[in-house]
């Protein structure tokens, strides 16, 4: 990402949110397996008894009256005995649930659903939850003061999801440390584009309407979908060893993006050779207008970009597909696990290009003793506030530096690879991180690195 800044339900207010039609002593009852997965910054996200392997979004849009239909059919495994669970939904109607075929009972609590199927669901048993719903989404304001959720533009609508705003456009397990396949199919009025994540497998036209399927078959946390509606000129070419590229231009940001766009195929080629083998199966940009959205976003496959963007946006973007996309942070406290290592990727870039060194970044970071970016330890923002502040991106990146440093050339670029290698397609967390870079440096000793620029409060006293 590249922003500029940066419970138990009483049963009273169940009984008065219930939607499914039958009396309150006769909802959902029983064990909904946890609402929430105790993430320290976004307690309510995801949910727990259950691992989702599918999500099939079938979603039709019309700009003018901002009005959003879909059916979400979410294939789950139950990770414990279950008599209900929930997902996560902000907002919108919910027309009907349905499990396994069968109707099932729900009701609506703040962002949660909470669904009792018929039958109880043993550990291990693979479902399927059909949720139809309709409405206008809503666009959400984080705890930074940016924007998410169900963005409208200037002729379409933009749906963005770092971190919970997925929950504004589908129901799901909206936590990073859930992942599954996704496939997206998207009804526009005819003369729009409805651009997603992954392959754009169909496009067919019919009674004044367009619709776009879409397939994302890596796993892929919920807060990296997304779907951009709009006028966009879509261009296919292909990048190393016949990679699919297909990146989505709105016209009028064409002429401006041009040339660094021309740029994709090769800064992928660089950050194969730096990070290892693309975890994709395809790769591109979107492109929207700069008041669209306030910032980018490192949606899979398929970064979104306010405007034209820099190179060097354009390398951290992309660096994410490693580094946050296939990688993917355990807990929102990890977040320097993305953005440490996209905002180093800009200093490596720059360093192989002719530029200033990794370590002349370093160096003037250190020198320029910004108080932000020493406010707090990348691995310990204060709040959900801050999860994107300066620190998480510049102090991240310092401690990669800081391990090249201890470590040497040849064992550093071997971490940066065998890291993306050794948790592709998964979740990992800040200890995983650190005891990965241990096991393959037995001899060398990181604990004054931990302590002083992962951990530690305040500029360390020596660079």
């Amino acid at each position: 990402m590249s922003r500029s800044a940066r419970l138990v339900r009483a049963a009273a207010a169940l009984c008065a949110l219930a939607l499914t039609g039958t009396g309150c002593d006769r909802g959902v009852h029983g064990n909904p397996g946890g609402h929430g997965v105790r993430d320290p910054y976004f307690p309510r996200a995801g949910n727990g008894g259950y691992d989702v392997t599918h999500y099939g979004l079938t979603l039709d849009y019309t700009p003018t009256g901002r009005r959003l239909t879909g059916t979400a059919v979410i294939t789950a495994r139950a990770t414990q005995d279950l008599t209900a669970f929930d997902l996560d939904l902000d907002g919108l109607d919910v027309g009907s649930v349905t499990v396994d075929g069968r109707d099932a009972r729900w009701n609506r609590a703040g962002q949660e659903l909470t669904v009792r199927p018929h039958d109880d669901l043993r550990r291990g048993r693979t479902f399927r939850t059909t949720v139809r719903y309709s409405g206008t989404p809503r666009t959400l304001t984080d705890p930074d003061g940016s924007k998410e959720g169900w963005l409208p533009t200037a002729d379409g609508a933009l749906g963005l999801g770092e971190p919970v705003g997925s929950m504004a456009w589908f129901p799901g397990d909206h936590h990073p440390s859930d992942k599954a396949a996704y496939d997206i199919t998207v009804t526009v009025p005819r003369g729009l584009q409805a651009v997603s994540n992954g392959e754009l497998t169909s496009r067919r036209t019919h009674g004044g309407r367009t619709t776009y399927a879409w397939h994302m078959g890596q796993p892929m946390a919920s807060y990296l979908a997304t779907v951009a509606v709009g006028r966009f000129t879509l261009t296919r070419t292909t990048g190393p060893h016949g990679l699919p590229v297909l990146t989505a231009v709105d016209p009028t940001q064409a002429r401006a993006s041009a040339g660094v766009l021309g740029k994709l195929p090769g800064i992928i080629a660089w950050e194969e050779r730096n990070f290892g083998p693309y975890p994709f199966s395809s790769t591109g940009a979107i492109v929207d207008r700069p008041d669209d959205a306030g910032y980018a976003l490192e949606t899979q496959t398929r970064p979104v970009f306010p405007g034209a963007p820099a190179t060097s946006t354009l390398v951290h973007e992309l660096a994410h597909e490693w580094y946050g996309d296939s990688v993917t942070p355990a807990s929102w406290r990890d977040m320097w696990l993305n953005e440490g290592f996209a905002t180093y990727a800009e200093w490596l870039y720059e360093e192989d290009h002719g530029g200033p060194s990794a370590q002349r970044a370093f160096d003037d970071l250190y020198a320029a003793d910004d108080k932000e970016v020493w406010s707090f330890p990348p691995a310990k923002p204060p709040d959900a506030a801050h999860i994107s502040a300066a620190p998480v991106y510049q102090r991240g990146a310092a401690v990669l530096q800081k391990i090249r440093q201890k470590v040497g050339d040849d064992t550093f670029r071997a971490v940066l690879r065998g890291w993306a290698a050794a948790h592709r397609h998964g979740t990992a967390s800040t200890a995983d991180f650190t005891a990965y870079v241990e096991k393959r440096a037995p001899g060398a000793d990181f604990s004054g690195i931990w302590r002083d620029w992962l951990y530690g409060d305040g500029r360390p006293d020596h660079p």
